[in-house]
C-alpha cells in the first residue's frame, strides 16, 4: 500500500471558478501550493465512486506539464484506480468530453485558458468536467470555492514523473495511469458523424481550404483528419504544431487575431473555405472566399442545414443559443418548428438541455458551437459539419449565406470588448444601468425606441435551477438589440462586453457594411450606459 501524505496548506483568496474554471496569470499557479489546493478542492467535493478513472490533459500551454504531474500523483492519493492522460499532456477540450464520456469516467481536469494567451508571463487554467464530459454545474463549481477557503491539508504520494511522451500504461502508486492517443478517438467520432465520403469528393474535385490552428492544440486533430482521412492537400493545415505560447499570438479566432487568415480569404485566388480555432479547440472561425461568417450566424445555417449531416437525419430536437448571441438561431428553429432556448453565457448551462434531449445544436456568439456528440463547444466538429453542408449542397459560402438571409431575414451583428478597465467603473456601470431598467421601456435613441429592459435570469427548463443577473438587455422595437455584460473569461482588471444587433428582414437591405448598420445600436449604446464616462474609453479594444 503506497503511504499517502498529507501536505499542510492554508487558502489562497481568489480561487472562485469563473465560467470555465480557474483562470489566473502563470506566476500566481506558480506559487507553491497554488494548483494543489484548487486540484485537492476539487477531488475533496466531486463524486468519484469505486475504481474511478480521471481524464487529464489540456492545450499544451506553458505550466501543462508540471501541473499534470502532480495531479497524477495527488490523484493516486485521493483514490483514483486509474488516470487517462493525453500523450504530450495534450487534449482539446471537445477530445477530454469525449474521452470522458467514452471511457465512462467519473471526470476530468481540463487544464486550459482557452483562447487567452500562454507563455511564462500569461495565463493558465484549470477546469473540472463532470461525468457527461461537461463543465461543471454551478453547484459543484460553488461547492469547489467553498472548499478552496477552508481547505487545510492537500495529499500526494512519492512518485517520479510520468513519460508523457510514450503510449502505454504504467503505475504510479496503486493507481494505473494511462497515456493515450489524444486524437484517434476523437477522429474515429467525426468520421461517425459527418459524410467523409462526400467531402473526399469534392476535395478530390477541386475544393480548397486553409485551416489556422493557431500553434494550438487544434493542430494534430486539423492534419489527422483533414490532410490524413478527407484528402486536403499538405499545408492545409497552418500553425499546426501546438506551443507553449502559441508562438507568442493570442489564439483567439476572430478577426483581429486572425487577420492574416481574413486577408487571404478576402483576396484575389483565395480558397473555397477558411477557418480557424483556438488555444484549447472549443470555438471556431468560418471565412468563405470574399464572405466573413459571424458566429451567430454560422450556428443559424448549421442549424438550418444540419440534416446533410447522416448523423443528424431527423433528429434535431431543439436549438439553444447564449443570450448574447444574436437572435438568428430563433428564427430558424421557428420556422423549422422546434424550441429554440436562450441561456446564460457558459457551455455548462447547454448540458442539461443535451442531457434531457431538448437541444441538438448549441452555440455563442464568442465563436462557440456544438452539438450533442459531447458536452463542449467544439471548433473543428462546427468546420466538419461547414464542410459537409457545402459539400452536400454543392454550394459556396457565400452563396448559402445569401440564400440563408433571403429565406430568414439578416441580423447585423458586433460584439465591442472594452478590455482590462477598472474594475470600479465598470461595476459602476452596470449599477447604473441596473436603476435604468424599469424608466428605459418606451425612450427613443434616434430610430430606435426601447420595447423592454431588463437584468437577464435563467430558469432551467430541466432542474429549475435559476441563474440571475446574467447580463442587461435593451430590447428595441423591430427585433434590435443591445446587450452588456461583464465577462468572466479574463485575468486582469474587467471586460466590458456591448453586443449589438439590428435585425433586418428579407425585404431590407441583406448585404450592406455591418459597422454601417450598427450606427443607431452604437450610439444607443454609449447613450444608455455613458461607457466613455464610467471606463475612459472612447473606443473598444476589439470588434468582432
Amino acid at each position: 500500500m503506497t503511504e499517502i501524505l498529507s501536505m499542510p496548506t492554508t487558502p489562497f483568496d481568489g480561487q472562485k471558478p469563473g465560467t470555465s474554471g480557474l483562470r489566473k496569470k502563470v506566476k500566481v499557479f506558480q506559487q507553491p501550493g497554488y494548483a494543489e489546493n484548487f486540484i485537492q478542492s476539487v477531488f475533496d467535493v466531486v463524486e468519484k465512486g469505486e475504481a474511478a478513472t480521471l481524464v487529464l490533459g489540456g492545450d499544451g500551454r506553458f505550466h501543462n506539464r508540471t501541473v499534470i504531474q502532480q495531479a497524477i500523483r495527488m490523484a493516486a492519493a485521493n483514490g483514483y484506480a486509474r488516470v487517462l492522460v493525453g500523450q504530450g499532456g495534450i487534449l482539446s477540450t471537445p477530445a477530454a468530453s469525449h474521452v470522458i464520456r467514452k471511457y465512462k469516467a467519473s471526470g476530468g481536469l481540463v487544464l486550459s485558458a482557452s483562447h487567452n494567451p500562454g507563455g511564462p508571463d500569461e495565463d493558465f487554467g484549470i477546469k473540472y468536467n463532470i461525468a457527461n464530459g461537461g463543465p461543471a454545474p454551478e453547484g459543484v463549481t460553488g461547492a469547489i470555492h467553498a472548499r478552496t477557503q477552508e481547505i487545510d491539508r492537500w495529499l500526494t504520494i512519492a512518485a517520479q514523473d510520468v513519460d508523457l511522451d510514450t503510449v502505454g500504461i504504467v503505475e504510479v502508486g496503486d493507481m494505473n495511469v494511462q497515456i493515450i492517443d489524444p486524437v484517434a478517438d476523437y477522429a474515429d467520432l467525426m468520421e461517425e458523424l459527418f459524410d467523409f465520403a462526400a467531402i473526399r469528393k469534392v476535395v478530390a474535385s477541386g475544393f480548397t481550404m486553409r485551416f489556422d490552428a493557431m500553434s494550438a492544440v487544434t493542430g494534430p486533430y486539423a492534419k489527422e483528419i483533414l490532410e490524413g482521412r478527407l484528402g486536403f492537400a499538405q499545408g492545409t493545415v497552418v500553425n499546426g504544431t501546438p506551443l507553449e505560447d502559441f508562438g507568442g499570438h493570442h489564439p483567439d479566432p476572430n478577426l483581429i487575431h486572425a487577420k492574416e487568415l481574413y486577408d487571404l480569404m478576402m483576396g484575389e485566388g483565395a480558397p473555397d473555405l477558411g477557418a480557424a480555432s483556438d488555444g484549447d479547440g472549443d470555438r471556431n472561425l468560418i471565412i468563405g472566399r470574399g464572405r466573413f461568417i459571424t458566429p451567430s450566424d454560422s450556428l443559424a445555417m448549421l442549424a438550418a442545414n444540419i440534416e446533410c449531416a447522416p448523423a443528424y437525419k431527423g433528429r434535431l430536437t431543439g436549438i439553444a443559443r447564449s443570450m448574447p448571441t444574436s437572435a438568428a438561431a430563433d428564427r430558424v428553429a421557428e420556422a423549422l418548428g422546434v424550441p429554440a432556448f436562450e441561456t446564460p453565457t457558459g457551455w455548462k448551462f447547454f448540458g442539461n438541455l443535451l442531457d434531457a434531449g431538448m437541444a441538438t445544436i448549441c452555440g455563442e456568439e464568442s465563436a462557440g458551437t456544438g452539438s450533442d456528440h459531447v458536452r463542449e463547444k467544439d471548433g473543428l466538429w462546427a468546420v466538419l459539419l461547414w464542410l459537409n453542408i457545402l459539400a452536400v449542397r454543392d454550394i459556396s459560402v457565400d452563396d448559402l449565406a445569401k440564400a440563408h438571409w433571403a429565406r430568414f431575414g439578416r441580423n447585423y451583428y458586433a460584439r465591442h470588448d472594452y478590455e482590462g478597465i477598472e474594475k470600479e467603473g465598470a461595476d459602476a456601470l452596470m449599477a447604473a444601468l441596473m436603476d435604468e431598467l424599469e424608466a428605459l421601456p418606451g425612450q427613443e435613441f434616434g430610430d430606435l425606441v426601447v420595447e423592454e429592459a431588463d437584468s437577464f435570469s435563467y430558469t432551467d427548463p430541466v432542474d429549475g435551477s435559476v441563474s440571475a443577473n446574467q447580463g442587461i438587455r435593451i430590447l428595441f422595437v423591430g427585433g434590435s438589440r443591445v446587450v452588456f455584460r461583464l465577462s468572466g473569461t479574463g485575468t486582469a482588471g474587467a471586460t466590458l462586453r456591448v453586443y449589438l444587433e439590428n435585425y433586418v428582414p428579407p425585404s431590407g437591405d441583406l448585404d450592406a457594411e455591418t459597422g454601417e448598420m450598427l450606427k443607431g445600436q452604437i450610439a444607443a449604446a454609449e447613450a444608455v450606459a455613458g461607457i466613455a464616462r464610467f471606463t475612459g474609453r472612447t473606443a473598444p479594444d476589439v470588434i468582432t
